[in-house]
């Protein structure tokens, strides 16, 4: 498994090089001298069909017809060859040979066709999950950063797991969180909030205030979604209701966890708030630090049920410690035996090899800890103040 973002399209609609195209006309040789070498009474040449056949399922309508009429052309000259004049039952070999041939270029220009559409669906798709999720920058002041990210349906660059950087005139600002839900069904929560931390990181406002303006930027997505639930319905429509989880969600089940740092340029220390998200692990000596705030917020979108405090944890980051920024999605990774992926352990390892090496390690060493493809979105962010 390997944590990178796809920039390219399927790999079906990918063309095979010119070799496939050479062993097919090596085929055609094979079974023409298969048919010269055979008794009177051997007919091999309707294996021919097989030609065209496998043409068909890798070449286009062009290159189909003309192996087609190739086939055709070498059909005709053997049974020639071997039964002059042309006979009825070579007549009928030849003409199937060719509604064959037809046949199979019809399938492959709607195939063609199909492909087309769906190279477009896919860069859509690709700009517009590259413009809803940044890559991080790898360097904001004096700190080093890396990410990672791994969406748990195949062929999506994101889903229910989030981060973004912001720079402030002091320092810079970072968010991670997961919203409730996975892939695709989450995706709109995670465009509302990754907008909101882009239009207020900026400013210089407390990290307390920050925190309440996302809080209530999830509110209000909520309620919106809540006075509207026909729109979700109608856009529903003609589907199965188990296959519109959006639209099946209630506002109550809409929740995000988040945890949103501050780290100053000029003091040795990062201040955050933690809404019910896994702790980050500081990096420092070989051991690894949870930052576990005392007295954690609720999630994001719930803190209107009762009157919440955003207390902000500060704590020594002082040059060459590494904060490491995660997903449940790393730690509830499981062994076959059902055993949690041990995250504290492991992470102290491959500490000294820096933002980069670090998470490389990890993503390698969750995949081999697994056995499997993970179930969940995967997020991971590393940040080192270097030295100096």
């Amino acid at each position: 498994m390997r944590f990178r973002f796809r920039t390219a399209a399927p790999h079906w609609f990918e063309r095979p090089g010119r070799w496939m195209l050479v062993s097919t006309l090596g085929l055609v040789a094979a079974i023409v001298t298969a048919e010269l070498l055979s008794p009177p009474t051997v007919h091999l040449g309707p294996l021919l069909v097989v030609a065209p056949a496998v043409t068909a399922t890798y070449a286009s309508a062009r290159q189909t017809g003309v192996v087609g009429a190739f086939a055709v052309l070498v059909l005709l000259g053997v049974g020639l060859y071997r039964t002059s004049p042309l006979s009825e039952n070579l007549v009928v070999q030849l003409c199937a040979l060719a509604v064959l041939t037809v046949l199979l270029m019809v399938f492959c220009a709607l195939r063609e066709r199909r492909e087309r559409e769906l190279n477009r669906a896919w860069t859509v798709a690709e700009a517009t999950q590259r413009v809803l999720l940044r890559p991080l920058p790898h360097r904001a002041g004096p700190l080093s950063i890396a990410s990672r990210y791994r969406a748990a349906e195949a062929d999506t660059r994101i889903g229910g797991d989030l981060f973004a950087c912001a720079r402030t005139p002091h320092g810079t600002r970072l968010m991670i969180g997961d919203v409730s839900g996975r892939g695709l069904s989450s995706l709109s929560d995670t465009a509302m909030l990754l907008g909101a931390f882009r239009a207020a990181a900026h400013r210089e406002a407390s990290l307390p205030d920050l925190v309440r303006y996302l809080e209530g930027s999830v509110r209000w997505a909520m309620e919106e979604a809540d006075e509207t639930p026909d729109r979700a319905r109608r856009a529903s429509a003609g589907r199965g209701a188990d296959e519109d989880p959006v639209a099946q969600r209630h506002p109550a089940e809409r929740f995000v966890t988040a945890a949103v740092l501050d780290i100053p340029d000029d003091e040795p220390l990062v201040r955050m708030v933690n809404c019910g998200h896994p702790p980050p692990l500081l990096l420092r000596g070989g051991d690894a630090e949870p930052l576990i705030t005392p007295d954690p917020a609720p999630p994001l979108g719930l803190g209107g049920l009762l009157r919440t405090r955003y207390d902000v944890l500060t704590h020594p980051f002082g040059p060459g410690d590494l904060l490491l920024l995660y997903t449940d999605g790393l730690t509830e990774a499981r062994d076959p035996a059902g055993v949690f992926y041990p995250l504290p352990d492991r992470a102290p390892r491959w500490a000294a090899e820096g933002t980069e090496g670090l998470l490389s390690r990890l993503a390698r060493d969750v995949a081999a800890y697994t056995a499997r493809p993970l179930d969940d979105d995967l997020a991971m962010v590393a940040v080192r103040r270097d030295r100096g």
